[in-house]
């Protein structure tokens, strides 16, 4: 017998990056329904400025041209979450700014309150990931806390 795992004709690395995306979209649109955030709970929303359907101000894809993150914590508004993405209004440097977000653009979730967190892959064509930069949304920053704990990472390297 073969020891090489054979390769799937399901997507199964597609199903469950999807499925994880799913949980973004209802806890944001949990946020939206309830008309803000509960309790001590913010996030960390990681994604790809250049990703198809990303609109955002053209300063911050100059300053951010491949990763941005965004922090919902005090300061946002209109936060409008749909079937493929969500919108929300930030400040960034006390000037206001509207970002629309496909949900395939995202590549982190993070809530530090409860100290959750969802990794998504990103399945861009390029050589190497450069680091980002925070976005220093006009708010305090709490830093997540990073033991591993509640922390979901998806990884479909296949065995070759």
């Amino acid at each position: 017998m073969s020891e090489q795992t054979p390769d799937s004709l399901i997507p199964y690395d597609e199903i469950v990056q999807e499925a994880l995306r799913a949980v973004v979209g209802r806890v944001l649109g949990e946020v939206q329904q309830n008309g803000g955030l509960p309790g001590n709970h913010h996030f960390y929303i990681t994604f790809k400025t250049t990703a198809p359907g990303v609109d955002i101000p053209k300063h911050l894809v100059e300053r951010f041209p491949d990763e941005m993150t965004i922090v919902i914590q005090n300061r946002f508004w209109d936060l409008k979450v749909g079937k493929d993405g969500f919108e929300v209004g930030l400040s960034f440097n006390q000037v206001p700014a509207r970002l629309a977000i496909p949900f395939a653009a995202v590549t982190g979730f993070v809530d530090p309150a409860v100290n959750f967190a969802l990794q998504f892959q990103a399945h861009v064509e390029e050589e190497a990931d450069e680091p980002t930069e925070k976005a220093e949304n006009d708010h305090p920053i709490a830093q997540p806390v990073e033991d591993g704990s509640n922390v979901v990472s998806v990884d479909f390297t296949r065995k070759k």
